[in-house]
């Protein structure tokens, strides 16, 4: 169960107006999961750590391209969902505990997923309400135009919140249950944690860039100024 100490509905109501941002309104990118996490973590108390869980959902939602009547990754309420397990245990810690960072990691995508689902499922219930309302339209009655996309816009809120809820349910205490169990020391966690953000940010890049030779080489050549910088501000 989620602590009673949790404010759950400012939670569910980003979450609501995240999901809504994705595709209805007003597209803003407020939904991107480097903003969405980070905003779920600052709601916990713990930004940095949810900044953290942003940062590797953002490389797995790089080649996401919300348009269209394709299905994809709903990443902005899955995000906070994301970000607010992944900021578990983290006490004010600029890292995550590794252990939470990879559940909420977890459950950001599986939320992703069936976030997706839930849009498809939100075009069709749309649908079904336009086709009863067909020769209002065709008549060109403003109100009867302005009523569907209210009621689309109002669906698509209570979809990020209940998706929100659901992810939130299933995954603290999953995350619980994985900080309690980690038994590594202060260095072994950072290197995981490290390890594991390298992981995913490297094979996004790959995903993004393997096609292209000239943006391989650009890449590989900002990576290799970058390190010799790092190298001698250390």
């Amino acid at each position: 169960m989620l602590p009673l100490t949790l404010d759950l509905l400012p939670v569910l109501v980003l979450g609501a107006i995240l999901g809504l941002d994705v595709v209805s309104f007003p597209q803003a990118m407020i939904s991107r999961p480097i903003v969405a996490a980070t905003l779920a973590g600052a709601f916990a108390g713990q930004t940095a750590a949810g900044l953290v869980v942003g940062v590797a959902l953002e490389c797995l939602a790089l080649e996401t391209l919300p348009f269209g009547a394709s299905r994809y990754p709903e990443w902005g309420s899955a995000s906070v969902v994301g970000g607010l397990v992944g900021t578990r245990g983290a006490d004010g810690a600029l890292l995550p505990e590794p252990a939470a960072w990879v559940i909420g990691v977890m459950a950001a995508i599986a939320t992703a997923w069936l976030g997706g689902w839930t849009m498809v499922w939100h075009r069709r219930l749309i649908a079904r309400w336009a086709r009863v309302r067909l020769d209002a339209m065709a008549g060109g009655s403003m109100r009867t135009v302005m009523s569907l996309q209210v009621y689309g816009l109002t669906a698509d809120l209570l979809r990020g919140a209940a998706l929100t809820l659901l992810g939130l349910l299933l995954a603290w205490p999953a995350s619980g249950w994985a900080v309690n169990a980690w038994r590594l020391g202060a260095t072994e966690t950072r290197g995981a944690l490290v390890i594991g953000a390298a992981g995913v940010a490297a094979s996004a890049v790959w995903k993004v860039l393997h096609g292209y030779s000239v943006t391989r080489r650009l890449f590989v050549a900002g990576l290799a100024v970058g390190t010799v910088l790092v190298g001698l501000r250390g």
